[in-house]
């Protein structure tokens, strides 16, 4: 595919959250960020060149090598990967754009302390395990509310932006659907909370018409 083929691909999943966004509401904006966890640099420099901006790892080592490779392009940076305790000190070395995964009041305690000592505070997103998936990560939805509160009063290192949740895995929509309007239901209920990221390549319309205002897109995006 050429650049200009490749434009016009990504035209066309824009024009996609766009119609989704519309049926919304016209205020609704809705961000893209490109979950590039199985591509390499140029690839992203590639969908750069187009003119994206944010983009999305899961593995604190390879956020650490893209990080470095292109950091001479203004890219955003986000973290959406189960983050564990020994990799807490490189991911604040790296200090993202927004971490998108905090999946427990144990790791909320320990990433406070690292935060706490190097003076610095890192924008970060509680993660609800809506579909209550033994397979995921996350807070349940009956305490949710709760510890998101809790780390808030707690954690004062922790700027919490609001919810991230991943739809039900499964092909039956309306069992998606609920899982989104679970969590955009929590989201609603949280103070000072701006996004509620949900939607990924293939459900992110769906998590639109539910609320989310973040859509996580990998496969689409690359053409993979």
């Amino acid at each position: 595919m050429t650049q200009e083929e490749y434009k016009i691909y990504i035209d066309g999943v824009i024009r996609r959250v766009e119609e989704a966004r519309l049926k919304v509401s016209p205020h609704h904006i809705v961000k893209i960020v490109a979950v590039s966890k199985y591509v390499d640099s140029e690839a992203i420099k590639r969908l750069y060149e187009i003119g994206q901006r944010a983009f999305g790892e899961n593995r604190v080592q390879d956020l650490r090598a893209k990080t470095a490779e292109l950091e001479a392009l203004p890219l955003e940076w986000h973290f959406i990967g189960n983050l564990q305790k020994n990799k807490i000190n490189n991911l604040l070395d790296i200090d993202p754009f927004l971490f998108q995964a905090l999946d427990s009041i144990e790791l909320a305690k320990e990433l406070q302390k690292r935060l706490e000592k190097r003076d610095m505070t890192l924008d970060t997103l509680l993660q609800i395990n809506s579909a209550k998936e033994e397979t995921k990560h996350g807070f349940m939805p009956e305490i949710a509310k709760e510890a998101y509160l809790q780390i808030q009063e707690e954690c004062p290192n922790i700027n919490l932006k609001g919810v991230m949740s991943i739809g039900a895995h499964t092909d039956e929509k309306e069992i998606i659907k609920q899982s989104f309007e679970t969590t955009f239901k929590i989201y609603e209920e949280l103070p000072n909370a701006t996004i509620c990221s949900m939607g990924m390549s293939n459900d992110f319309e769906l998590a639109i018409a539910c609320g989310s205002n973040m859509v996580r897109l990998g496969s689409i995006m690359f053409n993979r």
